[in-house]
């Protein structure tokens, strides 16, 4: 009996400085969890990230680091394709193709083009408003079935979703067109320190955060300094953010349930919740944070993994270029 083919899973993350648990636990552990049911496709897009202005030296750690560090947190390169985005030249390629394929009214009502605008009001680029045209090549090259989104890029998905409609409509059908992809176990993890926004590594309370690779007192620190209320009851409940918010995160780290959770905090305060926190975060960390110190110690190793996830990245990705570009007329090289 014939094999059913595995759904294409094709997802991307910015290696734009730190990640957080927040991308963690929303992204990337759910990343590793698809790896044994679907053909993942997983990519630094480092070409994204240039739309801020970026320091070379900088950039070039943050890029090594977060390869090693997704490798730490369990993306397999030899169950995946894990590849960096600026590698694969048919990224750039595609999006200057489909750019002319996207309209600019479309462009313009891209929530999160007005939302950067407004933060990096000294560097609106052309780079900014084409993002999405961007993010459309890099998930059609790969003939995409699924894409994990996040509330944020939703958007930017249904819009990719019209671009391949609109090429296959004119040329005969060319693109998969990507469905979204709900992950089982969902996480939204939000700020400690304002838990009705999503925690982010820009927030300019650093204890809002928990860096991945935050040492064991820092974490502790930034736990005990979260925002609760003064129910002083572990609980969930509306109107209680700061403590859903933690016991969302203690679920996710521990496997418990809320009722769980509940019963275990009963009768305790929120001190103690904290700290319990606190060290199931330290406790699922440490053995991330020591696989990463070995990965970003052998630079080889590393190199090995990016240069081989390019070259199998780039025989699908050049298939598909091939194919759009033949079906627009160019002439054969």
């Amino acid at each position: 009996m014939e094999e059913q083919r595995k759904q294409v899973i094709f997802s991307a993350i910015q290696p734009s400085g730190t990640i957080t648990l927040g991308n963690y636990l929303g992204a990337l552990k759910n990343w590793v969890a698809l790896q044994d049911e679907y053909d993942c496709i997983f990519s630094l897009a480092d070409l994204h990230t240039i739309t801020v202005r970026q320091d070379p030296a900088k950039f070039r750690k943050n890029a090594l680091e977060a390869y090693a560090l997704l490798l730490a947190c369990g993306i397999d390169p030899q169950k995946s394709i894990f590849f960096i985005q600026s590698h694969v030249s048919a990224h750039a390629e595609l999006a200057w193709v489909l750019n002319c394929y996207t309209q600019f009214g479309e462009l313009s009502r891209m929530t999160q083009f007005k939302d950067k605008s407004a933060k990096h009001a000294d560097n609106i680029n052309a780079g900014l408003f084409a993002y999405p045209s961007l993010m459309a090549a890099d998930i059609l090259l790969y003939q995409a079935d699924l894409v994990p989104v996040g509330a944020d890029q939703k958007q930017h998905l249904e819009l990719t979703r019209d671009i391949a409609e609109r090429f296959n409509a004119a040329y005969s059908p060319t693109f998969t067109v990507p469905d979204g992809y709900i992950p089982k176990q969902g996480a939204r993890v939000m700020s400690l320190q304002d838990p009705t926004s999503k925690m982010s590594k820009s927030d300019e309370n650093a204890n809002g955060f928990i860096a991945m690779l935050d040492s064991p007192d820092v974490i502790m620190k930034k736990f005990k300094r979260a925002v609760t209320d003064s129910d002083a009851c572990v609980r969930y409940a509306e109107g209680k953010d700061g403590v859903n918010n933690l016991m969302g995160i203690y679920a996710c780290v521990t496997g418990k349930t809320m009722d769980e959770i509940e019963r275990e905090f009963e009768g305790r305060g929120y001190g103690d919740f904290k700290t319990a926190v606190g060290e199931a975060v330290v406790d699922h960390l440490r053995p991330i944070q020591e696989r990463f110190s070995q990965y970003i110690a052998d630079k080889a190793y590393l190199e090995s993994c990016y240069r081989d996830g390019a070259a199998r990245a780039s025989r699908i990705a050049n298939r598909t270029l091939s194919k759009v570009m033949k079906k627009i007329g160019f002439l054969p090289d």
